[in-house]
């Protein structure tokens, strides 16, 4: 599932290949692009914002897309055969002499003008990888509507960029606060907004290396990388407590009944 971090080594992958390259080969294949060409133009570099990928390139264009939840590019050598996906499901393909990029899914794909970028990701928040980063600016955002549920908070991209279903789980686990708290009713909710804004922040960077597992336990048993997310019914790492499921805006949402406090869907 595409969160920050995975977002953040896409466009790492994508900026090593195509960055300072010309571009020999272009295919849109969503039809209101699908007549653009973009070939001959160099590619000026890849740039992740939140969970949002802009593809700069020479003559102010940018191609702007995100990964929704499965979403891909994948990188290819000049004769290595695409995978990734049926061939109907490829959305984007863009390719050099050497390298070529494929977007398998993209349920966003959308060329602009480069000085038009604000256009589709001026509204978010700051981004826990992006040179914007500000805590204290993501926590003022979260306790905006104090009486929000977490969950919901966090996961908004206007308060901050980056965090999905699984990262919202482990968050408000580390908080010990259900996703259903209710953003003003956490402890001291001025220190714990900044602290959980931080503890996200050092949790998508530690996972942002190429061959990162996601990892917010600091174990390295196969198993035991997540706290609480995919572990309903098995026990919690901390307390033992069979972890628990349910739906919170219709995506799955786990947490510990002993290691959490605060309201579930049961009360």
């Amino acid at each position: 599932m595409p969160e920050g971090d995975s977002v953040w080594r896409a466009a790492a992958r994508l900026h090593a290949a195509l960055a300072g390259h010309e571009l020999t080969r272009s295919d849109l294949r969503v039809p209101r692009f699908a007549t653009a060409d973009l070939t001959g133009r160099t590619t000026l570099d890849v740039t992740p914002r939140g969970k949002h990928l802009l593809a700069r390139f020479e003559g102010g264009l940018t191609l702007h897309t995100h990964l929704g939840m499965d979403g891909s590019w994948r990188v290819f050598g000049a004769d290595e055969k695409w995978h990734g996906g049926p061939s109907y499901e490829i959305r984007a393909v863009l390719g050099t002499s050497a390298r070529t990029a494929v977007g398998y899914r993209l349920p966003v794909v959308e060329l602009l003008r480069t000085s038009e970028e604000d256009r589709a990701v001026g509204h978010l928040g700051p981004d826990l990888l992006g040179p914007d980063w500000d805590a204290e600016k993501a926590a003022a955002n979260l306790l905006a509507l104090p009486g929000r549920p977490l969950g919901e908070a966090l996961l908004d991209q206007r308060n901050l960029a980056g965090i999905g279903n699984i990262y919202k789980s482990e968050l408000c686990f580390l908080a010990q606060v259900t996703p259903w708290t209710p953003v003003g009713g956490l402890p001291d909710p001025p220190t714990t907004a900044v602290r959980l804004a931080g503890a996200a922040h050092r949790l998508l960077r530690a996972n942002t290396g190429a061959d990162a597992v996601r990892n917010t336990t600091g174990l390295r048993r196969r198993g035991q990388e997540l706290f609480v997310y995919g572990r309903a019914r098995r026990p919690c790492l901390r307390c033992g407590t069979p972890v628990r499921e349910a739906p919170q805006d219709d995506r799955p949402t786990y947490w510990c009944p002993r290691c959490q406090s605060g309201p579930t869907p049961s009360t």
